[in-house]
Parts: C-alpha cells; sequence; structure tokens
C-alpha cells in the first residue's frame, strides 16, 4: 500500500509555510538594508557559551540564506510526497490518508523551523556584527534546535493512535 492522495494542504501547514517563508524574507530584506553598515569580518561560528570564535567576510552571511533555499525545496518536495515515507506495517488503505497527512504535516514543521533557526542564526550575527548586541544567546539556540525534535515525538505519538 503505497499509492499517492490528493490530500489538500492543512490549515497549521499553510500557517506554517507563512512563517517560515516571511521570516526568510524578513531576514534577507534586514540583510540587504543593514549590508552597507556591516564590518568586512562578521561572526562565522560561536561556542555553546554564545561566544563568537571564529569570523569571516561579510559575504558569508549569504550562507545560511543559500543553503536555506535547498533545504526547504528538498523538505517540501518530501512533503509533497508522504507515500514515499516510512510507515507501520498497519499501514492499509482505510489508514493511509490519516498517515500520510500526519507525515507530512511533521516535515512541514520541521523544515520551517530549520529555516526559522537559520534566519535567527542570520540575525544574530549580523546584529554582533554592527555592535548592537555582544554576544549570542547560546541557550535560546539550544532551545531552537531542540524544538526541531518537537515534531518528530509529537508526529510519532500521533502515528501511534492511528488505528
Amino acid at each position: 500500500m503505497q499509492k499517492q492522495l490528493n490530500l489538500p494542504k492543512a490549515r497549521g501547514e499553510k500557517v506554517w509555510d507563512t512563517i517560515g517563508i516571511g521570516s526568510y524574507l524578513a531576514t534577507v530584506i534586514f540583510l540587504i538594508i543593514i549590508w552597507r553598515q556591516l564590518p568586512e569580518q562578521v561572526p562565522l561560528h560561536m561556542g555553546l557559551t554564545g561566544h563568537v570564535d571564529d569570523w569571516a567576510t561579510k559575504e558569508s552571511l549569504f550562507l545560511l540564506p543559500a543553503i536555506s533555499i535547498p533545504m526547504f525545496t528538498l523538505m517540501h518536495l518530501l512533503g509533497k510526497n508522504p507515500h514515499v515515507h516510512n510507515y507501520p506495517a498497519r499501514l492499509n488503505e482505510k489508514n493511509a490518508a490519516s498517515f500520510y497527512l500526519n507525515s507530512r504535516k511533521m516535515i512541514n514543521k520541521i523544515k520551517n523551523i530549520m529555516v526559522l533557526i537559520f534566519c535567527f542564526i542570520e540575525v544574530e550575527f549580523s546584529l554582533i556584527a554592527l555592535g548592537w548586541i555582544n554576544d549570542g544567546h547560546a541557550w535560546l539556540m539550544i532551545i531552537m534546535v531542540l524544538a526541531v525534535f518537537y515534531p518528530i515525538a509529537e508526529g510519532m505519538m500521533k502515528q501511534r493512535k492511528i488505528k
């Protein structure tokens, strides 16, 4: 039982996509606006303490937005093809739509949370480079990375309830 079903996008998926795409566009616009103010060297990496431990040219700030596009696209395509995801043996004609929708929602949340994390890093590095803040917020970054696991846990718990 691995056939494609035409399931309309759920409201939550549309909301997550709007948040992810909106954040991406806002971050790129922010970068364009501040570009001339940025120094030639900007943060490239920070340790778990939030202190910057590596610097690079300001052009390196294009790296995360550039990575976001193929990552978002690949995960979007994966979400559009839930029939190729891995499912338990109890998958059948009656519950396929529930399994597919659950899996698609999980992928959608992960995809957009990753975009949000990249946007957060981009803005934080820009603010440090401009001298508007001194250090990063390592605890917030840890929370954001852990947030990626929330949709996975949520999806797995919902999948267990599908009969």
